[in-house]
């Protein structure tokens, strides 16, 4: 029997891991375009641009950091998009693969993206 043939059975979290690895099958971070991953949980969001071919974290940002305020979580979301955004062109990286981690792109996870875009990043 198939244990994932069921998906009723099965809790949020697990589909959105059964998700990602779908995504991850198809995605792969290099050194020059690293593999951008997004955590969201309740309270923070968490990002950070992985090489695949080394296993290697080449930069990451997170809203739990010293410095971001503890405002609207969107708004934090896009402040912790930019940061990775800069912490990336200053290791010479213009371009990334965005690997949303089964998340839905629309609220944080877009406002990330969107802060990421802003600061200089293609994808």
């Amino acid at each position: 029997m198939n244990k994932l043939k069921n998906l009723e059975n099965l809790g949020k979290n697990k589909r959105r891991v059964k998700r990602s690895i779908g995504v991850r099958k198809k995605i792969e971070g290099t050194p020059n375009r690293p593999r951008l991953s997004v955590f969201r949980s309740a309270k923070h969001i968490y990002v950070q641009a992985i090489d695949d071919a080394s296993g290697k974290t080449l930069a990451s940002a997170s809203s739990a950091e010293k410095g971001f305020d503890t405002g609207k979580k969107a708004e934090s979301a896009f402040k912790v998009g930019q940061k990775v955004g800069q912490r990336l062109k200053e290791k010479g990286v213009s371009s990334v693969i965005f690997d949303r981690n089964g998340f839905r792109y629309h609220g944080r996870v877009a406002q990330l993206a969107a802060g990421a875009r802003e600061s200089g990043l293609e994808f």
